[in-house]
């Protein structure tokens, strides 16, 4: 059987491509930290989805989660970034991509990711998209919630705690569906308070955009790094990938659990 999910994890590559190999001021273990690592694993639900799209590219060298505009320098966390979420340069001085470069690195990576997002919903059986990703623990210093601990959980509707519309904005997703969603999560996980909804996110450029451009309802889900990443002095990579195995089960469970409620409760799959 297979759910009627898109599952995006956008964030989760870390490859350098050829063409900003030796730009970058930010190590292997850098490039890891600012991106969402082991996240391709842990939403990888394999054929038991509809649809299922990464990318192996870095977000520190394209972030498919930005809207196209505005270029840098504009904006320092913005689709080519010029900065890290903790104020360091991601690119060595002189080093950072000319507008032929940031052109060529758009049309490579961005879009293509764009339009295969919109071909997969047109060409499969659809019913709602999960955009997918892991945050740090505890907010960075160029981000809102500097130094605050995170929910374990986070789910996206660009809307309130509540998962309703704010004022002059449209929710991607109904409220009713999102806060399904966190109490299956807060069942599957025995947590009460450690799901929020839109806390301290409530979603990117590619819900909002695809579910304006489509009209299929989209969560942003994030996953505390705390839950699977080892600590550093007595972790390995071993543990972390069985920590990630072991999670992505729990997701899953979490996931179908709320569209089983979905089904026998007739929720519209419209958002309004």
């Amino acid at each position: 059987m297979r759910y009627p999910f898109l599952i995006s994890v956008p964030h989760g590559g870390v490859e350098v491509p050829p063409e900003v190999s030796g730009r970058l001021a930010l190590g292997p273990g850098e490039l890891s930290l600012y991106c969402d690592p082991g996240t391709r694993t842990l939403f990888d639900f394999g054929t038991t989805v509809e649809a299922f799209i990464d990318t192996p590219v870095s977000r520190m060298v394209v972030d498919l989660n930005r809207p196209p505009l505005p270029l840098p320098p504009h904006d320092p966390d913005g689709i080519i970034k010029v900065r890290t979420i903790d104020g360091k340069s991601v690119y060595l001085p002189g080093q950072f991509p000319d507008t032929a470069l940031v052109h060529s690195l758009l049309m490579k990576w961005y879009f293509p990711f764009h339009q295969q997002v919109d071909d997969l919903i047109d060409r499969r059986g659809v019913a709602i998209a999960f955009d997918c990703h892991s945050m740090l623990p505890v907010g960075s210093r160029e981000q809102k919630d500097y130094g605050r601990l995170r929910p374990l959980i986070c789910l996206g509707n660009n809307g309130d705690s509540r998962g309703r519309p704010r004022k002059n904005s449209i929710a991607t997703c109904p409220e009713s569906w999102v806060t399904s969603l966190a109490d299956a999560f807060r069942e599957e996980f025995s947590l009460d308070r450690e799901v929020a909804i839109n806390n301290p996110f409530s979603g990117g450029f590619i819900s909002n955009a695809h579910y304006w451009r489509k009209g299929v309802p989209w969560v942003q889900v994030e996953i505390n790094r705390s839950l699977y990443e080892p600590g550093e002095k007595t972790g390995s990579s071993m543990e972390s990938h069985r920590n990630i195995l072991r999670l992505r089960e729990t997701i899953w469970k979490a996931l179908t659990r709320f569209w089983e409620n979905a089904r026998r409760e007739a929720v519209p799959h419209q958002a309004t």
